[in-house]
């Protein structure tokens, strides 16, 4: 198991995903938005954009860095490090302060379908970024035969090698 876990830990680390390419797409989008509701519906739908697209954007930001704490830590603190435990409450305090502000917000008088299209805006921020560093598709190579003896080393069940572990 202890082989697995850094193999795990090495995937992780292997796979940098470039937030501030997240942040930089959902700022445009967001603005792009904001713009474009500011002239053709109205001033206080576009202000309602912008102010789910803000809270989101706090959301989003907080949410990172408590899951890098946590992750870091390990699960449920059991590396022995504390942070996790401090983690995992800011972690859920993170959904009440959004509830808090999103109350606050339509209690001013937000327009609730702007607030929610303003929140929304991270989800395709995150796919076209995600899509946008993607590895590059390696071309088609073809199969070994049927009586190729590296059949026997693969476990069509998991799409991977077989570990020694499993042959037994």
């Amino acid at each position: 198991a202890g082989g697995r876990q850094r193999a795990a830990e090495r995937a992780v680390n292997e796979q940098r995903f470039d937030i501030h390419r997240v942040q930089g797409l959902n700022l445009g989008l967001s603005a792009g938005a904001v713009a474009i509701s500011w002239v053709v519906l109205s001033p206080l739908f576009a202000a309602s954009l912008a102010a789910g697209a803000a809270l989101e954007a706090a959301n989003f930001r907080s949410l990172r860095r408590s899951c890098q704490v946590i992750f870091q830590s390990g699960v449920s603190g059991v590396s022995g490090v504390s942070g996790g435990g401090a983690a995992m409450s800011a972690f859920g305090l993170r959904f009440a302060l959004l509830a808090v502000a999103v109350g606050l917000a339509l209690h001013l008088g937000a327009h609730p379908v702007g607030l929610l299209i303003g929140l929304s805006f991270i989800v395709p921020s995150v796919v076209i970024a995600a899509w946008m560093a993607r590895p590059e598709s390696a071309p088609a190579t073809p199969a070994p035969s049927p009586d190729d003896p590296s059949w026997d080393e693969w476990n069509p069940w998991l799409a991977r090698e077989r570990e020694a572990e499993e042959d037994q």
